[in-house]
């Protein structure tokens, strides 16, 4: 696995462990839309995570997956060849996901290869994320199954292949879009689909941009489109749209491009609120949902 080595990284003040719930626990790494993406949005994706120097050089070099989720939702495994994957959508939990997921990290660093990985529900303070990571964007790799979690021999496990068609089933159809970073097309139907974008700014900002957008009729993504909310997930916002579900992902290209630009264009408005525009800020955060 190869480092890559850059200059002093700023990281976010490391949480105490009497804070009940960090609301950014992304905060600070090159990625964090993705991050949330990854942890709320998408079924079946994979990145490898580079580890900072003085990681590798006290456990070794071990490749390390970072996966949506694992088999039961594991926290992590170790595969026979010594890889190590990193489950970011599980069951259990403390208030700072970046915390539980770098554990985590660690805790399969220090299992031998092929055996269970023991992770704590509750870790307690120590290193995050933003600690132990030699930092930068994702590679992202969206799959279409979860073939990839296993060695070739298991492959061919009859338990395990009803295994995984089980979890197979539940994935589904999700592309990811060149358009905006961090945007997501999906179809949960044959006739429904939506398309999701994690929002890099600051929730106020975009929050502003997407009511001054709703107050000017400028908030779909063409005829047949619906705005069906948005979450709040990790401290960021998460738009959404319904869309026909029949037309693939490419179609929503184009005009996801333009709804970023307008998007963008309203990012750069300092004067407050009009009327319409506060109406429509409250009728938005009516239908917001949070995500923890």
């Amino acid at each position: 696995m190869s480092k890559r080595r850059g200059g002093p990284q700023s990281t976010p003040k490391r949480p105490k462990v009497r804070d009940i719930f960090v609301a950014r626990p992304f905060e600070g790494l090159a990625d964090e839309p993705e991050w949330i993406a990854l942890r709320e949005l998408v079924p079946a994706a994979s990145a490898p995570l580079h580890l900072r120097e003085g990681i590798t050089d006290e456990y070794g070099e071990r490749p390390v997956t970072l996966s949506t989720v694992l088999p039961m939702a594991w926290p992590a495994m170790t595969r026979r060849d010594g890889r190590i994957f990193i489950g970011l959508q599980r069951h259990v939990q403390s208030g700072d996901v970046s915390r539980d997921v770098a554990v985590a990290i660690l805790n399969a660093l220090r299992t031998k290869p092929g055996d269970t990985v023991a992770v704590p529900a509750l870790p307690g303070e120590g290193p995050r994320l933003q600690d132990i990571l030699d930092d930068g964007p994702l590679d992202i790799t969206v799959h279409e199954t979860f073939e990839y979690w296993l060695d070739a021999d298991q492959a061919e496990d009859v338990t395990v292949k009803a295994s995984l068609e089980r979890a197979n089933a539940s994935i589904h159809p999700t592309v990811r879009l060149g358009a905006a970073h961090a945007a997501y097309w999906c179809r949960v139907t044959p006739g429904k689909g939506h398309v999701r974008w994690v929002l890099p700014e600051p929730e106020d900002a975009a929050l502003d941009a997407l009511a001054r957008l709703s107050a000017s009729g400028d908030l779909l993504l063409g005829d047949g489109t619906r705005f069906a909310g948005m979450f709040r997930a990790h401290g960021l916002l998460v738009p959404v749209w319904d869309i026909p579900g029949e037309p693939d992902a490419t179609t929503w290209e184009a005009p996801l491009t333009e709804f970023a630009k307008r998007y963008a264009d309203m990012l750069t408005e300092s004067a407050p609120l009009d009327a319409a525009a506060r109406r429509a800020k409250q009728g938005l955060v009516g239908r917001q949902l949070t995500l923890r």
